[in-house]
């Protein structure tokens, strides 16, 4: 049973229209190299036509729900096993890899043998440094690129999740459950990664993203709830200790340079 959050939303006042939801790239490394979230819209399409599927209402509706966060790097991966039969990722490229070994090797795990879902479809993670937070009650759904066409599809499926960014705010990562790893797994810098949608308290209220500022109460709330899922099973158990424990604003838009 899905546990329920409950929060007051008035019918007027700053609950009553757009739900502020903050991003940030949590990291000191490489910070230039993680675009910002986009709106999902459909570009260089027909919208001459009042037919235009790019007009339908429905059309846009659905795409300005959908956020879309792009590969920050050239990937070509291919799955093999040690001498010891301990399943390995190999890098296609070698030396003309744009990203080194040892940052690879921080970047991208293998997930425990026992701990796939399916005994001949490896999973592997990708470590993001994007986090979302929201001081209202927001969910996030992370999915596939489902709009985004590729020549030659991956060989298997992204491991999505959804969650209260509001309660449990922590860094994304790409899970991709490896259907065929026969086949190799190509991703290229700047061509979508995967959708964030956003859920808050009634369908009708639109989502503004900003960016967020890492104040000390954030860093300190984050503390608290990172690595849990280290310790224990079923961390949707903890969301009413960690909301006790939550300061009432995390929130803070990042200033623009002037």
């Amino acid at each position: 049973m899905e546990l329920t959050l409950t929060y007051d939303r008035p019918t007027e006042g700053p609950r009553s229209g757009p739900v502020a939801v903050g991003w940030m790239v949590d990291t000191e490394q490489a910070r230039v190299i993680y675009e910002a979230p986009e709106r999902l819209v459909s570009r260089q399409v027909n919208r001459a036509h009042a037919k235009s599927a790019s007009r339908c209402p429905a059309v846009i509706q659905m795409e300005s729900r959908y956020f879309m966060v792009k590969c920050p790097f050239d990937l070509h991966l291919g799955f093999t096993r040690d001498a010891k039969g301990k399943p390995a990722l190999v890098n296609r490229l070698g030396g003309a890899s744009p990203v080194r070994s040892n940052k690879l090797n921080e970047l991208l795990t293998v997930v425990a043998e026992p701990e796939w879902r399916f005994p001949d479809r490896p999973t592997i993670q990708l470590k993001l440094p994007y986090l979302f937070i929201a001081d209202e009650l927001v969910y996030i759904t992370q999915i596939g690129p489902f709009a985004h066409y590729r020549k030659d599809p991956l060989p298997g499926t992204i491991f999505g999740g959804r969650f209260p960014v509001s309660i449990w705010p922590r860094p994304l990562m790409w899970a991709f459950e490896w259907h065929e790893p026969e086949k190799d797994i190509i991703l290229r810098r700047g061509e979508p990664l995967f959708y964030c949608q956003f859920e808050a308290e009634g369908p009708d209220r639109p989502i503004q993203l900003v960016e967020a500022e890492k104040t000390p109460e954030l860093v300190e709330y984050l503390k608290q709830i990172n690595g849990a899922v280290g310790f224990v099973n079923q961390t949707f158990g903890l969301f009413r200790a960690a909301e006790a424990a939550r300061p009432k604003t995390l929130l803070k838009e990042k200033k623009k340079p002037a």
